[in-house]
Formats: C-alpha cells, structure tokens, sequence
C-alpha cells in the first residue's frame, strides 16, 4: 500500500515511536520559528536549559506582532530577542521584515522539511509541501535544543480539487468552502492533504492561504504537492536549488475524503464570531461596511496585493469606508511600490499598514463601536479587534476591495476590473538585508519588563480547591489571554497574569489568586474545543502561576492540551458530555488519588458541594504523564 505526502515525510524524520495513526511518535524538527509575541519566553525558557547555542538546522526569530511601540516594553523585548538571537545563533527578521508565515514561505521552508513555530498559523509552509506545524514555545525551544517533538501519528484526510477557480473567485473561498464543511472542532490529531488536477491551478503563495486557515479547523497541519508550481516559485525566489518533488503515492490510503469543485465555487464569507459561521457573499449583499482591511499572514501576497488593487484601480473608497492595507513581507511591499500598485492603492485611499500582524491579533486599527469590518485575516473571535461590540467578517481581497469601493457588502464578480492576467511573477524583488545573521558574540540584554518563566511545583498527593470559573463551547486562548494593548505584558508573567479571561469574567484572576493564597488548587470548567486558535502558552502559563491546576473540560484543542502538560496543568475530558452541566462555577471539588490515575488516565472528580463522582479521562502521552507528575516540562528537563 502506497504511502500519503504526509506519511512520507514523518517516516523520514521518525525518530520513535510507530508510525501508526493514534500512536504517540516523535519526529526530528529541521526548522523553527518564532514571533516575538510568542517569542520572548520561548528564548527564555532555551536560555534555562544553558545551552551555548541551538541545535537544529535553522532557527529565525520574527518581530511581527508587536511592532507597535507604545511604552518601553516592546522595544526592550526586541531587544532581548535580537540580542539572544546573535548569542544562541538564531537568524534574526528585524521588525519591518514582514509577517512571518509569509516571510519564511518566501526564503526559508522547503519542501519535504519539518517545521515547528510558535504560533499556529506556521502550518502556511504546508503549501510548499513542509510539515509545518505550531507548538508552544516550551516545545519551539526543546525542539532548537535539539530535542524531537512528539505528536500523535495523525489520520490523514484528502482534500481532491477538481476544475479551475473562475475570475474573483479565490484560494480564500476554497478554505471557507473546506472551513463550511469540517467546522472549527472535532479535527484534532489530522492532516488535511490536497490532491487532484485542481491542485496544478493554484501557485504556491494561493496554496499557502488554504493551508493557513486549516489552523481554523484545528489540524495539526495541512499539505500540498511539491510540483512544477513549486518548483517555479522558488526559483522565483532565487531557491530553485531547494527544490523536490514530493506528493502522495497513487495507491496511497486515506481516511476520509472531501471534494470540491473549484469551477462551482462563489465568494465566501465568515460571519461573527467564528471562521467557522461560513454563508455565501450573495447572502451578506448590501450590509454597510465601516471598515475594509487588506493583509494579514493569510492574504498578504504580492498576487493578493495585485488583484485587490485592480479592483480599486479608477475609484475611490466609500465615504463611510476606512481601508487599510498591510503587505505581508518587505518583499512584496517592494514588489508594489515598483510596479505601481502602491500608487494605486494610495490613489483609491487606502491607509498603507506596516507589514507586521497588527490589526488580526487586535494590535491596532480596532473597529468603531456596533461596526462592520471587512478583513482577510483567518480569525474573527469576539473582542479579538479590541471593539467587543463589531462584527468582523472574513473574506477575500477580492471582496474586500470591491466592497470597500461600493461600501456595503458586495460580490466582486459584479466588478467591471480585469484580473486575469495576474498571474505569480517569474522573478521576486529579493532583499534579505533585513536579516541578521547570529555572529555569537553580543551580550543579552534584559529589560524590566522581561521575568524568568514561572516554575510549578510537582503534582501534589491531593488535589482539592474549587471551580474558578465555567466557561462554554469554543473558549479561544484569546479569551484565555487577550492579545493587543495586553500583549506588551508578554515577558512579565505576574503583569500579564492580571488579565487572564478579562473579556470573560475580569474578577478571575482576583478569586484564583485568592484561592492560590489559601493553598488551594484551582479548576477550570469548560465546554468543547477549550483552548482553540492561536498556539499562546501563557494562555497556560498565567493561568498556573495563578494556581490552576486541571481544566475540566468537554473537548481541548491539540496545542493547547500540549501547553498544559508541559506546564502540569491536568487536561482532563468529561466521559460524558452531560457531566459538563453538574458543576457550576464556585463548587468545591477533588480529585481523588491523581498520582494513581495519573498511571491509568483514568480520574475521579469528586464535586464535594453536590456530593457526586464525576469520570474523567486524560488523554495524554507517556511523555506528557511523567511531565504532568513533575509539575511541568522544566522541572524535568531542570533536574
């Protein structure tokens, strides 16, 4: 029996372990990547394990979610990163270079190489044909020392394509067509892989938008074929030498199938406040728009950049309408300011962004109050924007600018522009000047705002404390950890820790840190697809330091589950759905004998105030149990 793409990379890189689907592997890790976001306490927690420098084969440092630089607290991050860039030899991406999904497509990823970053968008290097996936940052620095990352041998799902996308139609409506289909949860510990002739339509940088988004389904990773399109971007890229061929054998088994016909498909959009709330643009026509933002690591690309300014070519955008755009790397940005398209999109009246995250982790350019957004980023969570009260909607650039023009909610194929010649160029503008390359010689340097990662202490012969708080269905780690004016607290745990859940309950960190001081445990209850989005540990860290030590929840999310094993933080699952609803918030609870269920997986949870015993299960490795015994992935790794 033939072997999948995906298949055929992890038996390259098995270091142990089965290759056997729902078996526990671990996998060599070629490249990293982190962002600064992410970042600082990934090369904190690399510095504690006092290594002189990193071990595997590349590993580059991005500033680009915080570029914003209200207060010291970013520039001294920055700071620390570049410097502890140049000590451990890290590649460093300056602030400006770009967002970093569509920087490392462009100089960096390969196929057939395993890729781990630190934000769960890195599986964008899937439409090269890499292994690309996201982790914490506990996991991105044991994998630069070296250490292989352990995963669950995924099932594979086959994407087929058949046709051809028609004229406004974009690789953005084929990932709302697959988000429409597969939801937002149940999707943990799979692959998506994208066969068919369809697949020889798409260029690379269309591929990359698709399997960007995949994150939204909460896939370990998607991937496309290593073709003639690959091989024409990187040689587009002065890369050509990085270039292999690589797909799924024909025999090769798969266990599901979906098949979308790229001819039949129309403009899509995702509605508030879920990527996964999917309705046609025919449907939305004629909803005003207040304002249209063009960027992100998801549609950012030079071809993105074209097409939505052909659009906007000859007019101006709506009275009511502010329009930003931000290109997604210097290179692109280079790429328009040369050709002209930069002089149109000024003419039209777009605000030109930075090339940086920005507006999609809420970092700038929040909606007005009872708002409509428009925006080509992947994630429209509530109060992600930084205006709990707007309604942010995703769509393609193509939507995005014609609707900017029309100022209500328009398909783009009613538009008059020509875009059928642009196609992906045969040569890139290629600077990589804003790279520093490590010369093992600079000094660390630590601002105030920068703490050592917070220790926990190993799990305790009784667990005993009260349910802090119950949240529902699709508790993002932006509600856990809200990004944007909170994100600067980054480096400073007990300052950031402040904040956990503060647009769900602000009074949490309050009452379990009351609960902490008394010596008491703390639970958090939770309905299904706990911990869903963005790969932000601290959405565990800070949550520890305050004294959580189990999440109870209906269904978590893979990252999210990694992140609190390797901060021992127990993350159990209700054996019964209906289980979720007996305990409310405030019940005193136990867990009975966890050292001896820690062995079986198999909890008691006892609800103390109802009298009644609750089962749960943890699904964890045998790597995670020992760390979860420990108390975390440092206390073991620190011994």
């Amino acid at each position: 029996m033939g072997q999948t793409q995906c298949y055929k990379i992890l038996s390259e890189h098995l270091v142990s372990g089965e290759l056997r689907k729902g078996e526990s592997i671990s996998i060599r890790i070629d490249q990293t990547l982190t962002q600064d976001a992410t970042g600082t306490m990934a090369y904190l927690e690399f510095e504690s394990l006092g290594l002189d420098r990193v071990r595997n084969e590349l590993a580059v440092s991005y500033v680009d979610h915080n570029t914003v630089q209200v207060g010291f607290e970013n520039a001294d991050d920055h700071e620390y990163l570049r410097t502890v860039a140049d000590n451990k030899g890290v590649i460093y991406s300056r602030a400006g270079n770009g967002i970093c999904h569509q920087v490392h497509l462009e100089r960096f990823a390969e196929p057939g190489k395993t890729l781990l970053g630190s934000d769960s968008h890195t599986p964008t290097a899937g439409g090269i044909g890499s292994f690309a996936a996201g982790a914490g940052g506990l996991d991105v620095a044991l994998a630069m020392a070296g250490v292989p990352f352990s995963i669950i041998a995924p099932r594979v799902v086959e994407i087929r394509l058949h046709g051809h996308l028609k004229p406004f139609v974009s690789a953005k409506d084929v990932i709302l067509k697959v988000l429409e289909h597969f939801g937002v949860k149940g999707n943990v510990n799979t692959v998506f892989e994208y066969t068919g002739e369809g697949v020889k339509t798409l260029s690379v940088p269309e591929r990359a938008t698709i399997t960007n988004m995949g994150a939204e389904c909460g896939v370990t990773t998607s991937l496309f074929p290593s073709d003639e399109n690959t091989r024409a971007f990187l040689e587009a890229q002065g890369r050509g030498k990085d270039y292999i061929p690589l797909s799924a054998d024909q025999d090769a088994q798969y266990d599901d199938l979906f098949e979308i016909d790229l001819s039949e498909l129309e403009p899509m959009a995702a509605c508030p406040h879920s990527p996964g709330n999917i309705k046609k643009v025919s449907e939305l026509e004629g909803m005003a728009v207040n304002q249209v933002l063009i960027g992100s690591c998801t549609n950012s690309s030079y071809m993105d950049l074209k097409r939505a300014a052909a659009i906007l070519s000859g007019h101006h955008v709506a009275p009511s309408v502010s329009l930003g755009v931000a290109p997604g790397s210097r290179e692109v940005f280079l790429m328009i300011a040369e050709d002209g398209t930069l002089e149109t999109l000024i003419k039209a009246g777009a605000r030109i962004l930075e090339s940086a995250c920005g507006f999609c982790i809420g970092n700038h350019q929040s909606p007005g109050t009872d708002s409509v957004s428009l925006r080509t980023s992947n994630r429209n969570f509530y109060a992600r924007s930084g205006t709990a009260s707007a309604n942010l909607y995703l769509v393609s650039p193509e939507t995005a600018a014609y609707s900017a023009i029309t100022g209500v909610f328009s398909d783009p194929r009613k538009s008059s522009a020509d875009i059928s010649g642009i196609t992906m160029p045969e040569k890139f503008i290629i600077d990589d000047s804003m790279f520093i390359k490590p010369t093992y010689s600079l000094e660390i340097k630590r601002g105030p705002n920068i703490g050592n990662p917070p220790m926990n202490t190993p799990l305790p012969e009784a667990v005993m404390g009260h349910a802090v708080i119950k949240v529902g269905d699709k508790i993002t780690t932006d509600h856990i950890m809200p990004a944007g004016a909170r994100l600067k607290y980054r480096s400073n745990i007990p300052r950031y820790a402040e904040f956990v859940f503060e647009s769900v309950d602000p009074e949490f960190p309050k009452r379990a840190a009351m609960y902490r001081d008394k010596g008491e445990s703390g639970f958090i209850i939770a309905g299904a697809s706990y911990g869903q989005g963005s790969s932000r540990e601290h959405a565990a860290i800070c949550p520890m330091y305050l004294g959580i030590r189990a999440v109870c929840a209906v269904s978590i999310e893979r990252i999210h589950q990694a992140n609190l094993c390797n901060f021992g933080i127990l993350p159990l699952i209700f054996r019964s759905e209906e289980d979720y609803s007996r305990i409310d918030q405030g019940d005193e609870l136990e867990l009975l004998s966890p050292k001896e269920a820690l062995k079986t997986g198999e909890f008691i949870l006892r609800d103390v105030t109802k009298n009644i015993d609750i089962p749960m299960d943890l699904f964890a490795s045998e790597d995670q149990k020992k760390m979860l015994l420990a108390g975390g992935r440092l206390n073991e790794v620190r011994k």
